[in-house]
C-alpha cells in the first residue's frame, strides 16, 4: 500500500506541477462555462423557478464532463510524443499512474467548481453547504470514471489518435444535450424525453439538481450516486486492465 501511494503522489506531482505553474490556464477552461452561467442562465430567469440553481449544477455537470475528458487527451498526446512509453519502462504501478492522473483532473475540477459556486452566490443562488458537499463527492466519483474511461480511449486511438476525437466530440454532445442540462426535458417530445431516460448523465443532473437545492431524501439522489458509482467502477476496472496491458 505504501508503494502505491508513494507511486500516486508521484504521479500526481508529476501531472499537477504545470497547472501550478500556470494558474491562469484553469480560468481559461472556465470560459465557455462561465459564458453559459451569465448569458443562458440570465435568460432562463423565472422559466424554471430559481434559474441559478438550477442551472448552477448543470454547468457543473457539464464541466465535469469536458474537464475528464479532456484528460484523456493529455494522455493521447503523451502517446503520441513517446513520454508514456517512456514512464511505462519505470516500476511505477500501473493502477498508481491511473489514479494518480485522475486524482489531478478531480482536484482541477474541485477547484473550478468552488469558483463557479462563488460566483453565482452575487446572482441569487442559495447555498445549501451539506447539499452542496454531497453535490461535489457525487461529481467526484463521476469524474473518477470519464478520467479512466478517456484514458482507455486515448489507449485504444494511440498513435493516431483519429478515434479519439471522433468518438469524444459525437458522444459528449448527444450526452449533454439529451441530459437536461442546458434545457428542461419536461416539455420536451416523448422520443426526447425517452432518449433522456437512458442517458446517465440525465440521472447525475437531476441528483446534482436535488442536492444543490437541500433536497437530500430526494430519491433522484440515490439513482444519482448509484450511476456515479456505476461509471466510475466501470472505468477504473477497464482503465486498469489497458494500463496493465501495456501501451
Amino acid at each position: 500500500m505504501t508503494t502505491f501511494l508513494r507511486d500516486t503522489t508521484t504521479v500526481f506531482s508529476r501531472e499537477i506541477k504545470p497547472s501550478l505553474r500556470n494558474p491562469v490556464g484553469l480560468l481559461f477552461e472556465m470560459g465557455q462555462p462561465l459564458l453559459f452561467l451569465f448569458l443562458f442562465g440570465s435568460l432562463l430567469d423565472g422559466a424554471v423557478g430559481s434559474s441559478w440553481q438550477w442551472f448552477v449544477p448543470g454547468i457543473l455537470v457539464m464541466m465535469c464532463l469536458t474537464g475528464p475528458m479532456g484528460a484523456g487527451y493529455t494522455l493521447l498526446v503523451e502517446l503520441i510524443g513517446g513520454a508514456m512509453e517512456r514512464l511505462m519502462v519505470t516500476p511505477l504501478n500501473r493502477t498508481a499512474m491511473l489514479v494518480g492522473k485522475s486524482v489531478k483532473a478531480m482536484l482541477t475540477l474541485l477547484v473550478q467548481a468552488v469558483l463557479i459556486i462563488a460566483l453565482a452566490l452575487p446572482l441569487g443562488f442559495e447555498l445549501h453547504l451539506a447539499g452542496v458537499l454531497g453535490a461535489l463527492a457525487q461529481l467526484v466519483v463521476f469524474s473518477v470514471g470519464l478520467g479512466a474511461l478517456s484514458f482507455v480511449l486515448a489507449i485504444k486511438s494511440a498513435p493516431g489518435g483519429t478515434l479519439f476525437y471522433i468518438v469524444s466530440q459525437s458522444i459528449m454532445f448527444p450526452l449533454l444535450l439529451l441530459s437536461g442540462v442546458l434545457l428542461p426535458l419536461e416539455t420536451a417530445p416523448t422520443w426526447l424525453r425517452v432518449l433522456g431516460q437512458v442517458n446517465p448523465v440525465t440521472y447525475i443532473v437531476d441528483a446534482q439538481r436535488a442536492l444543490f437545492s437541500g433536497d437530500l431524501a430526494n430519491p433522484s439522489v440515490l439513482y444519482g450516486t448509484a450511476t456515479a458509482c456505476a461509471i466510475a467502477a466501470i472505468g477504473l476496472y477497464l482503465g486498469n486492465r489497458a494500463l496493465r496491458r501495456g501501451v
